[in-house]
């Protein structure tokens, strides 16, 4: 299954502790990608000029998420670069990413060349935002 709250963005309300949000990157992660990378917050305005509260996650999946951190929808998801094979692409409606079989681990497939290799695409190296370049 997709053990759920495994390679899961969490949010909490900070007065009671209670789950605001969660968000799972990597459904059941077959290739321990494990996720655990800076998270940068953010205010940038969306396409229609609507001032959001962002986190953005590079993630070592290959994926850049980026929430809208007040209530956890997904905004975009895209791959790092064009080397990252394991997804076609994330579908935004559902926020699951859709997997290229020829790059899972199974039983009766012998996966060779998979990016990322189970080191992961982005490792726990920090990232930072500039909010007067709007850049990551």
């Amino acid at each position: 299954g997709d053990n759920k709250w495994t390679m899961t963005m969490m949010a909490r309300d900070a007065d009671t502790g209670m789950l605001k949000w969660g968000y799972q990157k990597t459904p059941h992660d077959e290739w321990d990608y494990a996720g655990v990378n800076v998270m940068m917050l953010s205010e940038q305005k969306d396409k229609a000029g609507k001032l959001r509260k962002l986190v953005t996650h590079p993630d070592r999946n290959g994926i850049v998420y980026t929430l809208d951190r007040t209530d956890g929808s997904l905004v975009s998801a895209d791959k790092i670069d064009d080397t990252v094979n394991v997804w076609t692409h994330v579908d935004l409606k559902t926020g699951i990413p859709v997997r290229n079989p020829e790059y899972g681990t199974r039983m009766d497939h012998k996966a060779t060349d998979v990016c990322p290799s189970a080191m992961g695409y982005h490792d726990q190296a920090h990232d930072s935002y500039d909010p007067d370049r709007q850049l990551f």
